[in-house]
């Protein structure tokens, strides 16, 4: 008998306000593996930037980085699908056109211009584990987050035009660029993991594809597009890290015994 997998988006969805993820969830997914179920982590966030958020005692668990551009196993990441050289081409001529500051990563080290002030910062490399470089310096681009720009709608319009993925953050007035066809559903089903077979947790646009192909999806927070695929919710209201929890706990007992 295989067990369904649990598959957890990260900031909103079990960990908050750039914090690490609260000792109620990580008991919650401890019981999880020791009952046989795994568990994956699939976040923004490249692999360098989930690490300080993520119990250290977890790092060997599965973990699909940069919106499914990288995936980690045992610690060390198994792939990464990076853009090629003329959509990085085409890319720095749209951030020289738009006068654009950004954040760009590949696998592991990063290029970040954007403003000093910028929320993003509080997130990024934390644990100083990378180095920040120029864009020049960077083997392979994996993701990119332009953070201004002197139009961003009409830069996201440009963008669309390009063979990649544009993710529109509206509420942080960011753009999210991943290679095209890689999402986090890309990512799971290139680890082996079919439609139906897993139980998704997430909160935002980047996590639709991961809710659409789930056997069974929670929502946390509120999203008007992830709103329609989600089978249940958890409001940011009252002891929400416990409920989460809880939530976890009453899945495992209600899907443990089911085949796949």
């Amino acid at each position: 008998m295989r067990y369904l997998k649990f598959v957890f988006d990260l900031d909103g969805t079990i960990c908050f306000k750039g914090q690490p993820i609260s000792n109620s969830i990580l008991q919650s997914l401890s019981e999880l593996e020791e009952s046989g179920i795994e568990v994956i982590f699939a976040s923004a966030r490249p692999i360098r930037d989930m690490l300080p958020v993520i119990d250290k005692s977890f790092h060997h668990y599965t973990m699909i980085g940069g919106n499914g551009s990288l995936i980690s196993k045992e610690g060390k990441i198994i792939k990464s699908s990076s853009f090629s050289i003329n959509e990085i081409s085409e890319i720095k001529n749209l951030i020289k056109q738009y006068n654009a500051t950004y954040l760009i990563d590949s696998e592991w080290d990063y290029a970040y211009t954007g403003p000093d002030t910028h929320p993003i910062l509080q997130n990024l490399d934390p644990a100083k584990l990378a180095k920040m470089v120029s864009i020049e310096s960077l083997n392979s681009i994996v993701k990119v987050l332009f953070l201004t720009s002197d139009n961003m709608d009409e830069l996201a319009e440009k963008l669309s035009n390009l063979n990649v993925y544009v993710n529109k953050h509206g509420n942080e007035n960011v753009l999210d660029i991943s290679p095209s066809g890689i999402n986090k559903w890309s990512a799971l089903k290139s680890l082996g993991i079919n439609e139906n077979t897993y139980i998704a947790f997430g909160n935002d646009a980047n996590d639709i594809s991961m809710f659409e192909n789930a056997l069974h999806t929670i929502m946390i927070g509120y999203h008007e597009q992830l709103a329609p695929l989600a089978k249940e919710s958890i409001s940011l209201s009252g002891d929400y890290e416990q409920e989460i929890a809880e939530k976890i706990r009453t899945l495992s007992k209600e899907f443990r015994l089911l085949q796949i």
